[in-house]
């Protein structure tokens, strides 16, 4: 009877034990420069690669989240409130929330994406005119560029004419040109556009045009399609946005924009802004500690090195992974400062 009652105890305590035990949960946030339901299936192989690699250093998770914030700064914000170790953040979204209003640090810069450069690198967009279609090329880049691309629109058109003709656009020009632009920490959606204007436009920005006339959007592809129904003439991308969305251009079916032409007839260049560093993988300071920080760069370096990998990560457009740090975003600082928080 007493071994009975003992096996009953331990059985029991072995019970408490399993069900006191936590689930140990990893969690990643993207931001939407997609559509959120594209991203979540593309990214869903990650999961299990994420608990693989980091198994292999000796973190041992049970299950990996994958969230897609409904903005930018929501994706940030998850992060800076703790409820993320891991984002997937634009530079620019990255250095407005790495430190607190005291200057600490709370957000760190983990890894910066690598991508294949692109056929066109000039600050010209007659160059970006003259030379489409854009093609990748092998050599792999740490930044790209954001353009700011016309439409089939009349407005669209009239402008890409001047440009092509060597024609300095004045601010006149764009006073009726409706704008697709993306949220206010995008990089290339954003940021760097504004300077573009601050600095060919006597220090404009966005906010200098009738406001009716400046559409933010949900996505880059919510623009292009705006962009292909000419119910926006001007666009704020990032460099390769054509090549993105290239097939869609064309297409008939669901998601498709149905247009006649390809993209690269319908389209051209107006504006060609600084080179932009490449999205940051960031962690947050809170959850993750330099060991784990560690474990997080060489199992996403590690995941870009495989085929399987190469296909999770091309969501955004990335082809691999170098370690950074905070300093290789300074320039996004610069950014901040003279858009005066625009």
């Amino acid at each position: 009877m007493k071994k009975l009652a003992l096996l009953v105890l331990a059985a029991f305590a072995v019970f408490s034990l399993s069900a006191c035990k936590q689930e140990k949960v990893l969690t990643v946030y993207f931001v939407p420069s997609r559509d959120a339901a594209e991203i979540l299936a593309a990214t869903e192989p990650l999961k299990q690669m994420l608990i693989d690699e980091l198994a292999a250093q000796g973190y041992e998770y049970d299950k990996v989240d994958i969230f897609v914030g409904s903005s930018y700064e929501a994706a940030a914000e998850a992060m800076v409130s703790g409820q993320a170790e891991i984002g997937f953040l634009p530079g620019g979204t990255y250095v407005l929330y790495a430190q607190d209003d005291s200057g600490n640090q709370i957000l760190d810069v983990a890894l910066t994406a690598t991508r294949a450069g692109l056929s066109v690198e000039s600050e010209d967009p007659i160059e970006w005119n003259n030379n489409e279609p854009i093609v990748g090329v092998d050599e792999q880049v740490t930044f790209y560029r954001g353009l700011l691309i016309v439409g089939p629109s009349e407005k669209g058109q009239e402008l890409a004419a001047k440009v092509n003709d060597g024609i300095a656009l004045t601010w006149e020009d764009l006073q009726d040109a409706v704008f697709c632009v993306r949220s206010a920490t995008s990089s290339s959606g954003y940021i760097y556009p504004t300077l573009w204007l601050m600095e060919n436009f006597d220090g404009k920005t966005f906010a200098d045009l009738p406001s009716e006339n400046v559409i933010q959007t949900s996505g880059y592809g919510a623009s292009m399609s705006s962009l292909a129904a000419g119910t926006c003439d001007v666009g704020t991308f990032y460099a390769d946005a054509r090549r993105t969305y290239e097939s869609a251009w064309q297409s008939t079916d669901d998601g498709g924009y149905g247009m006649t032409n390809t993209i690269w007839e319908d389209t051209d260049v107006i504006g060609v802004t600084d080179r932009i560093y490449n999205d940051t993988i960031a962690v947050s300071n809170e959850l993750v500690d330099a060991d784990l920080k560690a474990a997080i760069q060489q199992a996403f370096i590690n995941i870009a090195s495989t085929e399987a990998g190469q296909e999770v990560i091309a969501i955004y457009s990335h082809e691999g992974y170098q370690i950074a740090q905070d300093s290789d975003y300074d320039k996004e600082r610069e950014a901040q400062n003279l858009i005066g928080g625009e």
